[in-house]
């Protein structure tokens, strides 16, 4: 061969080569990024085409994807839809929930899935999505679902469970709820019309929804919405005095009635008689086991000061945001800045105080783990089609707002809700009730988080329902009934 056509050889080979390279490149670790590119039209085309991965919960198949052999594209079908649909979220090119937050992963176009699989990218072979294995216990998820429904079935409600010692979430259930096989992939138009109607906007015709616009069945009450945590936050007001220098034992103020600092308006306990009688003084601890207002209010308002609970409420994360999986974090919980009446009645949980069931329940845990607050998550690990691990959850704590004396005292106090207080003999659980008044409403706000054994704490709890009567009547019952299912395991 001479030696101009060697070179044009060898120049050609070399242009195969970097070709090649390219070809790899583009492939393999710039997959992901041309997918999701903005100006890239065929994800939309393509997304319901993708085998997505299974989302399971203590070894079930909560949601899966099959592929009809009428149609091209994967139907995606879940299991107890309204039941776990507060965890799973939906999918139909949109989504929420676990969904959402591990969409990538679920739909194989993770870099950790498409770095492991290029040449099955080259040779065009669609990457199996990943399986998200959950921390939610099944039957206990179902039972807390069922208890809501029954709560009452035209208002709203929840409740989350969190394990103290690492912050998995084993119960994460909302009422009303929805199912996500109604407006999953195959339902095509009436999917979408169907997922209008659960948003309670106006569908094609005009038409509205009026149920799901009040209930919000799209909405994880856990998580995205706040509500008036009536009595329940008590517990965050007795935190606040535990770190200022009160013990369970302090004497407290403790009248039959309080005038609200600048009004005419005088602030009344729930009952008469025992701590809340009028005494001038009790004990810190009764006054909690019995909920009086009075006390509370005065802490709030008065002998604490707004700077102080803000302070506490700060160090409990109540006025931010948490995190619980990627793109799946909880709304803020707010105690508002102002002095006088506006405190006292947000330190009895009412007035312009407005909380998540999770920011609820975080206060319960502090009280059981010793004052420390695990991190909440919901997710325990991810596997790709071949089973290797691609993600694990890895505990870590999130906050610390109390010493472990002061929680060992706070935790004490809740005990004496259920042995001698508003709770009491409900079973063997501990925490704090709560009863909100809510304007222009016959219903209340029912409340009732703590902690189970509860002697020997292992998780914590915030059961939130909406109907006549107090948290102690309607609630307790539910948070007694959700954790004997919990503790099975």
């Amino acid at each position: 061969m001479d030696k101009p056509l060697r070179w044009v050889t060898v120049f050609g080979l070399l242009l195969i080569f970097a070709l090649m390279v390219q070809v790899n490149y583009i492939q393999g670790s710039q997959a992901e990024k041309l997918q999701t590119h903005d100006l890239n039209n065929r994800q939309f085309l393509d997304v319901f085409k993708r085998p997505r991965g299974k989302i399971l919960a203590g070894g079930e198949v909560l949601v899966s994807s099959t592929k009809p052999k009428e149609s091209e594209n994967y139907a995606r079908t879940y299991k107890n839809g309204e039941v776990f649909a507060p965890v799973t979220g939906y999918f139909n090119g949109g989504a929420n929930g676990i969904e959402r937050a591990y969409n990538s992963l679920l739909d194989g176009r993770d870099k950790r899935i498409t770095n492991q699989r290029w040449f099955d990218q080259f040779i065009g072979k669609k990457a199996l999505g990943a399986d998200v294995e959950t921390t939610i216990m099944p039957a206990a998820q179902r039972r807390a679902y069922e208890e809501l429904r029954r709560a009452n079935p035209n208002l709203r409600g929840a409740v989350v469970v969190m394990d103290i010692r690492t912050g998995a979430i084993v119960v994460m259930a909302t009422y009303p709820s929805y199912d996500p096989t109604d407006v999953a992939p195959q339902t095509g138009l009436k999917g979408g019309e169907r997922l209008v109607e659960l948003e309670g906007k106006p569908n094609s015709k005009g038409e509205v929804n009026e149920r799901n616009k009040r209930l919000k069945p799209l909405i994880n009450n856990v998580l995205e919405d706040t509500f008036s945590p009536g009595s329940s936050f008590k517990a965050l007001i007795a935190a606040s005095a535990l770190e200022n220098g009160y013990s369970k034992d302090s004497a407290v103020p403790a009248p039959s009635t309080y005038l609200l600092p600048g009004t005419r308006t005088s602030l009344p306990n729930s009952h008469e008689g025992g701590a809340c009688g009028g005494a001038g003084t009790a004990p810190l601890i009764s006054t909690f086991a019995e909920s009086c207002n009075t006390t509370y209010g005065i802490l709030g308002a008065q002998e604490l000061g707004t700077a102080k609970v803000l302070e506490t409420a700060k160090e409990f994360h109540y006025d931010q945001r948490i995190k619980v999986e990627p793109d799946l974090s909880s709304v803020q919980s707010a105690f508002p800045d102002a002095d006088g009446a506006r405190t006292a009645l947000a330190s009895i949980g009412q007035g312009d105080n407005n909380a998540t069931p999770l920011h609820i329940m975080m206060i319960a845990a502090a009280a059981a783990n010793d004052g420390r607050i695990m991190k909440p998550y919901l997710v325990q690990r991810v596997r790709a089609a071949d089973q290797s691990v691609l993600e694990e959850a890895d505990p870590q704590q999130l906050a610390e707002p109390l010493s472990g004396g002061q929680a060992d005292q706070l935790a004490d106090m809740m005990r004496a809700v259920t042995s001698t207080g508003t709770a009491k003999g409900v079973g063997d659980v501990a925490g704090k009730t709560g009863t909100a008044d809510i304007d222009g409403v016959e219903y209340n706000n029912r409340w009732f988080a703590g902690f189970a054994p509860a002697q020997n704490p292992r998780y914590a709890f915030a059961v939130f329902t909406q109907g006549i009567g107090s948290g102690g009547e309607a609630a307790a019952p539910i948070a007694v009934n959700v954790m004997r299912e919990v503790l099975k395991k």
